[in-house]
């Protein structure tokens, strides 16, 4: 397959921020397809030792030197105008192209693009649909924003029409994209530090509505009190679902001891099949319930669809067990979101414990200080929270807020909460004071699961 802004496969690609999750998938794709690669960043990784054995020339931190021979340039929005790569392109005319672009031109060379996007749900959803289209022999191209263990990875590099992808929000990157099906999961409050308020981010929902072509879906979560403007303004087929309301929804919903539900699947007024799904709490229900709306819009067999769900067992970092020591369950989770954090929490509650430690790690400056009173009300079930410091990311500490101002204010609403700055303060700490048959949670975005991991390995 050639793409109409590459001359031909011996073109040359080279990727600034290779060893990031997304650009490391399309770069993955590019070489199955013969493509030449290189590429750098700023630490070497799993990622970047796999993209080498592969074929790609990597190189670690960003030098004008790294540029040799290449035809086009991609890179992402966390890279910054000073990069000496991206600089010494602009002066060689070497065409430039940013990540959501370039998998905006991918996705021109297949027929039925399936974009999933919200605020929240994302990956799970992106992985149980890739689940669903294996089974069925669909041989979809896949890019998933976390590792799953059905494509040994977070990309599939299929040879069919389908091309299944996450649709990110942030800084209106999914408005390049071209999807033949568009899903909208939620539309909730974040990137706060792009959008200007819950207004700003609805109406850019509205723009991704409004790309799907006259011919595609709009598959979008009824119950979403923003959802409404957004189904007003489509231009397309629309298929809505929900646990209560929408053309697909849940019904006799029962859960086993480890938070896992079983439920019957009604379209309109016909029960279509029974499910049971091996992946805890309400929200992975909906999850599933998008799942099914698009392998329906698919024409997909029930029994593909019910293979599909029943054989995912999550994504790598969503609810995941990590193991257990001296009777105490480790489960590491994405969560970073107040939203989630509260889908995660109230998971965990059917999940067997005594009592539940949640290690939290805010992911960015800006979404903690802009959720800041959201965060301090999003711990209810917890018996003991221990905060990290802030995760950076792309972010530079401003002084703004930090984990000990929102430690103060959970402990002021009397939460049982500590502060400790260290991973090996908080290993410790978990050490001394952690019982059998204790839940401890991991939770954050960023390298918080490394605290679960020294747990059980000490």
């Amino acid at each position: 397959m050639s793409f109409d802004f590459i001359k031909n496969a011996n073109s040359k690609i080279h990727f600034i921020g290779i060893g990031g999750i997304s650009m490391s998938g399309l770069a993955e794709i590019l070489l199955e397809r013969g493509y030449k690669v290189s590429g750098s960043d700023m630490n070497e990784s799993p990622i970047t030792n796999k993209l080498s054995k592969m074929g790609a020339e990597i190189y670690i931190g960003h030098k004008s030197e790294n540029i040799k021979d290449v035809d086009l340039i991609v890179y992402t929005a966390a890279i910054s105008k000073d990069n000496p790569e991206l600089i010494k392109a602009l002066e060689a005319n070497i065409p430039i192209m940013d990540r959501a672009d370039f998998l905006g031109q991918l996705m021109k060379g297949h027929k039925f693009n399936i974009a999933i996007s919200g605020t929240h749900g994302k990956t799970t959803t992106t992985s149980m649909v890739s689940h669903i289209t294996i089974k069925a022999n669909l041989d979809p191209t896949i890019l998933v924003g976390g590792e799953l263990d059905i494509i040994n990875g977070n990309v599939r590099t299929g040879k069919s029409e389908y091309f299944i992808t996450e649709a990110c929000e942030y800084k209106a990157s999914f408005l390049k994209f071209f999807p033949y099906i568009g899903v909208i999961l939620n539309i909730d409050a974040d990137h706060l530090d792009y959008y200007k308020d819950i207004d700003d981010i609805q109406n850019t929902f509205i723009k991704f509505a409004k790309i799907i072509p006259k011919d595609g879906y709009l598959i979008a979560y009824s119950e979403d009190d923003k959802m409404d403007k957004v189904l007003s303004e489509a231009n397309c087929n629309i298929i809505t679902y929900g646990i209560n309301h929408g053309d697909i929804r849940a019904e006799n919903i029962t859960f086993d001891d480890k938070g896992c539900s079983s439920f019957d699947v009604i379209k309109n007024t016909k029960k279509l099949f029974s499910i049971k799904l091996n992946v805890p709490g309400n929200h992975n229900i909906l999850n599933a319930l998008a799942s099914i709306s698009i392998a329906l819009t698919l024409n997909i067999k029930e029994e593909f669809i019910v293979d599909g769900l029943e054989s995912f067992y999550g994504t790598h970092r969503r609810f995941e067990l990590k193991g257990i020591k001296d009777g105490v369950t480790v489960v590491d989770d994405y969560a970073h979101h107040p939203t989630e954090i509260k889908a995660t929490l109230s998971a965990s509650q059917n999940y067997p414990h005594n009592r539940i430690f949640c290690v939290f790690q805010p992911h960015t400056y800006t979404r903690t200080y802009t959720l800041f009173k959201e965060f301090t009300e999003c711990f209810s079930g917890v018996d003991k929270l221990i905060l990290a410091d802030i995760y950076a990311a792309r972010e530079k500490d401003t002084g703004l807020v930090s984990s000990d101002t929102l430690g103060d204010n959970l402990r002021e609403k009397n939460l049982d909460c500590i502060n400790l700055h260290s991973f090996d303060d908080i290993v410790k700490y978990l050490k001394d004071t952690l019982k059998s048959g204790d839940l401890l949670l991991t939770v954050g975005a960023g390298d918080i699961y490394k605290v679960g991991e020294m747990f059980i390995k000490e």
